[in-house]
């Protein structure tokens, strides 16, 4: 490391503070993880495969484990915030990382967006909302994740923690007294489903899963980051894919009609505790999606940071507060732009697009993987994956399948313009206002 990285560490360590154990950073991970999906994905997988659900989500665990062993490894070798961002920068240059960060915080973007809709909605089933109720709701809602954010980074650890807490009580409760109630006549192993109903069960559980990424922005404000994130990341993905199939296990024994239910999660509370149990249930899935808001907010924010302190957008967003030290700046910023692209869409609408560009993101990483161990000067990593090639492989293989199935006109196109642009950005700025890292 060059005389000018060490002094571009120290200064990100002077703002920062390092106030994320690895408990805290375990619950992060698991927080942008758990989100809104499984709240609905149960019934959607079961009308494609039925039964066979199961080994839907047992394959969609491992080949989201594919990509985590990717993140392990890279994200060991780096101690500063940034994640896929910091990762493609040090692997394929300046242009390449920007093009990566820019992506990803747009897909933090609409992916907060989405689910302040989402939240929205499920508020709605305790009292109707108006469009006048619902500008105040998503004001509200977005006001509460920014002072959560702005207060400092140990207050929303706390409040992370908190949330995790509150998201996993009920979930964990469903399956463990759901499986008193399970009927083991409903699990019938027919005729294997096609191929193709198989794969597309797999493909909506991705999302489902999809989320970790953002855990490793925040490694600057992590305690041994290069320890944490990896033991964080495998932790996180071995508590959510367990209970995954808990949920799956107990929604398939106690909800008759599973494959149409809208709230399978709720039914099968519902069995289990009545409608006290559904209310219990639809509780939980609001403070699972606040907990989401929460840390993506917190995602997102830290990345305007880390491009900022690499030089390549302006000073101003890596400015932290001398008392908290949060990038004041950064938060306010990704925060107003949440709020328009929300009030300016659906949860679909603002959906669609975040997953494509999250394959994208996580195949510049897996490709950093190699180079990274080839190229001098790369930071040590503290935790090397075995068979690095073929997991390699694998990971970029299920991505390109994943990929094919993108609507050219939907996401594709979108996503490349969004890319035009921001290499527009960065070389506009660029000439502008050149400073060294």
């Amino acid at each position: 490391m060059d005389a000018i990285e060490r002094h571009c560490t120290l200064r990100m360590q002077d703002k920062l503070i390092r106030g994320l154990s690895r408990k805290d950073f375990t619950a992060v991970v698991i927080n942008t993880i758990i989100g809104a999906g499984i709240f609905g994905l149960p019934a959607a997988i079961y009308a494609k495969v039925g039964t066979y659900s199961l080994l839907s989500f047992v394959v969609c665990a491992l080949v989201i484990g594919l990509f985590v062993l990717c993140y392990a490894e890279v994200g060991s070798r780096f101690d500063k915030s940034g994640g896929p961002y910091l990762y493609a920068r040090e692997a394929f240059g300046p242009l390449a990382g920007f093009e990566v960060g820019w992506l990803y915080w747009i897909v933090r973007v609409t992916t907060i967006a989405a689910n302040t809709n989402l939240f929205v909605t499920y508020l709605g089933l305790f009292f109707p909302a108006s469009d006048a109720i619902r500008v105040l709701l998503v004001l509200a809602i977005i006001a509460l994740i920014t002072i959560i954010n702005l207060i400092g980074v140990k207050q929303s650890a706390t409040a992370t923690n908190i949330m995790t807490v509150g998201k996993l009580a009920p979930l964990i409760a469903v399956v463990a007294a759901g499986m008193f109630f399970v009927d083991r006549n409903a699990f019938q192993f027919g005729a294997a489903p096609a191929f193709t109903s198989f794969s597309e069960s797999v493909l909506l559980l991705i999302y489902a899963f999809v989320g970790f990424e953002s855990a490793v922005i925040v490694a600057g404000e992590t305690k041994d980051p290069q320890r944490t994130v990896p033991v964080g990341l495998f932790l996180a993905l071995a508590i959510v894919a367990i209970l995954y199939i808990g949920i799956q296990i107990v929604a398939i024994g106690t909800v008759p009609e599973l494959a149409s239910s809208q709230r399978p999660i709720a039914d099968a509370a519902a069995v289990i505790a009545g409608p006290i149990g559904a209310i219990v249930v639809t509780v939980g899935a609001l403070v699972s999606i606040l907990g989401n808001l929460n840390v993506g907010l917190l995602a997102a924010t830290r990345l305007l940071f880390a491009m900022s302190e690499q030089g390549d957008l302006p000073r101003p967003l890596g400015k932290t507060s001398q008392r908290s030290h949060i990038p004041t700046t950064a938060i306010l910023l990704t925060s107003f732009a949440v709020l328009i692209v929300t009030l300016n869409t659906s949860f679909i609408s603002a959906l669609a697009i975040s997953v494509v560009t999250r394959l994208i993101v996580y195949a510049t990483t897996c490709i950093a993987l190699p180079i990274l161990r080839r190229q001098e000067g790369s930071p040590k990593a503290e935790f090397q994956i075995p068979a690095a090639g073929v997991v390699v492989t694998l990971s970029l293989v299920v991505m390109i399948w994943l990929l094919t199935n993108a609507d050219l006109t939907k996401q594709v196109i979108p996503i490349v313009l969004a890319a035009l642009f921001g290499t527009v950005i960065f070389v506009t700025y660029r000439s502008v206002n050149v400073r060294p890292r």
